[in-house]
């Protein structure tokens, strides 16, 4: 019996990394599952063609997908601990702060 090259999982875990993205960069737990599974299955269709039916370009499309959005989510952690530690995220929130205060003396 053939195994199907099947690319939901790696989809679904690259979609769902993408959007992680906006939490610090911590979408890269989920992208980078998802390229490590892409390239076992690319690595076990192309020693063993055999046994693996389906369609190995679709599969090379959807690690190339789950590795872009590898690389934002890490250079957006990056910029985060960046942030973090040089002090940036207390200027945001002073900034942040002021404004509310602004709208509410509108008020």
């Amino acid at each position: 019996m053939k195994k199907q090259l099947n690319t939901t999982l790696i989809y679904v875990l690259s979609i769902f990394g993408l959007l992680c993205c906006c939490f610090g960069g911590f979408g890269f737990l989920l992208s980078g599952p998802a390229y490590l599974i892409a390239h076992n299955k690319i690595k076990n269709a192309t020693e063993h063609p055999d046994n693996y039916e389906g369609n190995i370009n679709a599969l090379n499309t959807a690690k190339t997908i789950a590795l872009i959005v590898l690389i934002i989510n890490l250079l957006y952690l990056t910029y985060a601990i960046y942030l973090f530690f040089s002090g940036g995220y207390d200027d945001g929130f002073e900034t942040w702060n002021e404004l509310i205060q602004e709208i509410q003396n509108n008020q």
